[in-house]
This record gives C-alpha cells, structure tokens and sequence, in this order.
C-alpha cells in the first residue's frame, strides 16, 4: 500500500527553512475534540449531556461547509509587513452565538480584559506565535505575519475549538464533561499548527495523511506548551488537553497521550482511548476520515520517543526536524507514514549529519512499526 513519492533527502542543513506556501485547496475543518467521543455522548440517555453533544455535530457540520468555502477560494499568504516579528492579535466574542467573529473586544494595543477566556485567547495565540517564531524564524502561521484572529464564546454549550482556515473559535464547554476550551494551551496551538500545515504541506484530512495533520498538530500544540512553560522533554507531561476535561469524567487527565497512545481516558461516560501507539494496532475504519484521530497516536508516540531520547528542550532538535520536513515542498499531500517517516530521517541527516538525532529518529519509527525499508 505505500507509495514514496515524497521519500527525496533533505537538502537544507544548517540554514533556517524557507517556508514553502502552497494554495488551500484540501477542505480541512479540523476540531479537537474527536467525533467518535461526540457520537458516543450524542447517544447517551441523559439529555444534559446528549443534547450539548448533539448541538455540537450540527455546529461542526455547518462549519465544515463554510471551510470547504474558504479554500475554494484560493487564498494564499501575503506579503510580509513591517511588524511580522510581533503578534497581531485581534479577540472577539461570540456572546454565546453562532455568528462570526462577533463583537471585538480586545485587539493587540488593549490591556487585559476581565474576561478570563479573552485573556487565555490572547495569551495562547501569542505563545504559539512565539515558538514559531523564536524556534523556527517563522512569521506567524502562514510564514509572512498573517494576523490572529479568535472567538471565544461560541455557541451554547459548545464543546468544541477550531481552526476554520481564518481563525480560531472556543466554546464554553458544558461545565460538565469539558470545561472552557481556551484553557489548554496545548489546544490552541494544536489547531493554529493546522493553520500552518494549511499554508505548507497542506496534508489531506484522510487515513495516514490525515493522521499526519492530527499528528503534526499534536507535536507543535505540545511543543509551544514546553516552551511556554521553559520544561525540557523529561519534564513535560506530554498530554494534549490537561485541564479541559470536567468533574463529569470520573477517570481521564487529557484527550490524548502522546507518551502512552490509549491510556488519556477510560471513562463510562466518554469510552475507552482507542489511540493505538504502534502499528501492529492501525485502526481500519471509515469513520473520522480514516480514523485520523485514532491512528495520529502512531506518529505522536514516535516523536515522543525521538524526543525523550535525544533529551534536552524538545522544540529545539526533534521539533526542528518536524518543521524541516513539514516545510520541506517533498511531503506529498496524501503521504503514508512510512513517506513521513523517511523524510525525517533524511532532515536529522542533513540538519545534524549522522549523530544522534539521525540514531534516535530511526530508531523511534522502527519502535513503532512504521517501515523505512519499502519503496
């Protein structure tokens, strides 16, 4: 099954990346919350936590119609202005509505509000800017200073964030099974990176690339949390959306592992993680894409272990190569993992020659099964 039409080796070794803009054209509507634990609370008994279920899969329908809108339109970066090296960050309220933006009310000049969500927005766009940035030399999501807009408030009892190729929105959350969406860090910059991807490898939302996506925005939502947080790979706790889950989750820390694909929640209420860590458990479904939040775990468990082998600050090596191949122009649109795989095999030997990082970066795909070896 797999194909290697993007398995070239790197040719940039020590010089930052040029980014490499490609035109939205794959119609991408990407939440964090997966759909099979929505599918599942949509069917609960309880109306109280069915019905907040049930509002949020029509919204995310609705939402995917206008992605598929935005990339019709063919928009692409635009040409760097004076400040691209500072965060243009514009916040807006929703005031528990489905129109967007809504009401402006906080811009980048503006002190803090006293809305909590407002200030979490604004804090959690500039961190991802920031590690972009300062890590890469990266000026905003699409390389040339795009401006950051978001919402908060979205909906009633929304239970959900997105990227929706404009900008980020957060829901409230029902106070039971999730709280506010602008809580987590990691999230915001989860779905920010899919505004990235957008404007570079622009990977196809289904089956290994889709997971790829998933997967690539996992790495750099946890990334900027690092950084944020100044914590080195042994410090971090490796978890996408610690602090989003409610008291109506009786056994859960997070969405997702990446240190230990499968193990984030084991709830009655939510289900079993289905994240497989390793291909000997690839989930083959038709559901979500593909299963792209289900096998994202594959990938997601191999920089983990790429990362925690080579120690240190995360973001600084392991994540260099991410953004290497990302922003490479080799990774094709529809790779598999093994096309993913490959190419960053090739980056740590281009960027670092054949040391460590080269060592540890194979070593990680082989340890999840990912083949180096097919043509």
């Amino acid at each position: 099954m797999d194909h290697n039409s993007s398995d070239k080796s790197t040719e940039h070794a020590g010089a930052p990346t040029t980014p490499v803009f490609s035109t939205p054209s794959t119609p991408v509507f990407c939440t964090i919350i997966p759909p099979h634990i929505l599918s599942k609370l949509a069917e609960s008994d309880d109306p109280a936590r069915n019905e907040p279920a049930r509002r949020t899969l029509e919204h995310d329908h609705l939402r995917r119609t206008r992605r598929r809108e935005v990339c019709a339109e063919a928009r692409t970066p635009g040409e760097p202005g004076a400040d691209a090296d500072k965060p243009q960050r514009t916040i807006y309220d929703a005031e528990h509505q489905e129109n967007l933006p809504g009401t402006k009310v906080r811009s980048e000049s503006d002190g803090p509000s006293q809305d909590a969500s407002v200030n979490r927005a604004h804090a959690g766009l500039g961190a991802t800017f920031e590690l972009y940035l300062k890590a890469y030399g990266r000026k905003s999501i699409d390389g040339a200073g795009l401006p950051l807009d978001a919402t908060v408030h979205y909906g009633e009892k929304y239970d959900n964030a997105f990227w929706d190729g404009e900008r980020m929105v957060f829901g409230d959350g029902d106070g039971d099974l999730f709280l506010d969406f602008t809580i987590p860090v990691d999230v915001i910059g989860h779905e920010l990176t899919h505004g990235v991807t957008q404007y570079t490898a622009n990977l196809a939302y289904q089956d290994q690339a889709g997971a790829l996506n998933e997967s690539i925005s996992d790495v750099f939502g946890s990334l900027i949390k690092q950084y944020a947080l100044g914590q080195t790979a042994d410090q971090a706790d490796w978890l996408i959306g610690t602090g989003l889950l409610g008291p109506g989750v009786d056994k859960g820390t997070a969405l997702r592992s990446m240190k230990a694909p499968g193990t984030a929640y084991d709830d009655d209420v939510l289900g079993k993680d289905p994240q497989p860590a390793t291909m000997e458990n690839y989930v083959d479904t038709m559901d979500d894409n593909g299963g792209v939040h289900i096998n994202s775990g594959i990938p997601n468990h191999a920089f983990y272990l790429f990362a925690s082998d080579l120690g240190g600050k995360a973001w600084e090596r392991a994540g260099q190569i991410w953004y290497d191949v990302l922003t490479s122009g080799k990774l094709s649109q529809n790779a598999k993992f093994s096309d993913f795989a490959k190419l960053t095999v090739a980056a740590a030997q281009a960027r670092f020659g054949s040391g460590d990082e080269h060592t540890a970066v194979t070593k990680a795909w082989n340890q999840v099964g990912v083949d180096l070896k097919s043509t």
